[in-house]
């Protein structure tokens, strides 16, 4: 069973991945998660708590479905993996994917959220650059930016625009450059 601090953050998200930044007050997050008023914010003082427990919780809950995909054995499975990520992001994690990207823009003037942002950011990036590394990419950095670049690209047209378009052909152009 989810704790009440657990029920906040999912009804937050879910404010957030369907109405926007607007529709995330304390009162809203009680509403939705029907509890009592006030319980939101006993776990999340301000505002700007709130912000930055949902962006820790939206990346708790990424971070935990993406072990696969950092540890491929070649080049074709880093493509798979990346493909089902992208997927599972714009699909069935599409509601919490549109509340990280509704909080990636407020990080663009908010110091403390986008540093907690960044921290999910170069958990990614490390983990990327370890299986390019190991797949035998000889510029990591480069190439860890370049796959992130264009999935971030990707699930942002998926998401804002709902591109339903096969992404496969542009992830395993990017790839297979990565480890050229």
């Amino acid at each position: 069973m989810n704790s009440l601090r657990d029920q906040a953050l999912d009804a937050a998200i879910e404010l957030l991945g369907t109405q926007g930044l607007k529709a995330l007050t304390h009162r809203r997050v009680d509403e939705r998660a029907d509890l009592p008023q006030g319980s939101t914010s006993n776990y999340f003082r301000t505002r700007d708590a709130l912000l930055r427990g949902v962006a820790d919780a939206i990346l708790e809950r990424e971070i935990s479905g993406m072990q696969a995909a950092f540890a491929p054995r070649s080049a074709e499975e880093l493509l798979e993996a990346l493909v089902s990520l992208l997927d599972r992001t714009t699909e069935d994690q599409r509601t919490l994917t549109t509340a990280r990207l509704v909080l990636f823009m407020e990080a663009s003037h908010n110091p403390a959220l986008r540093e907690s942002l960044g921290r999910g950011r170069t958990a990614l990036e490390a983990a990327l650059q370890g299986a390019l590394r190991e797949l035998g990419a000889t510029d990591t950095v480069a190439s860890t930016r370049a796959v992130m670049a264009c999935a971030e690209g990707l699930i942002l047209h998926r998401v804002a625009r709902h591109d339903d378009s096969d992404i496969r052909p542009v992830l395993e152009l990017v790839v297979r450059a990565a480890l050229a």
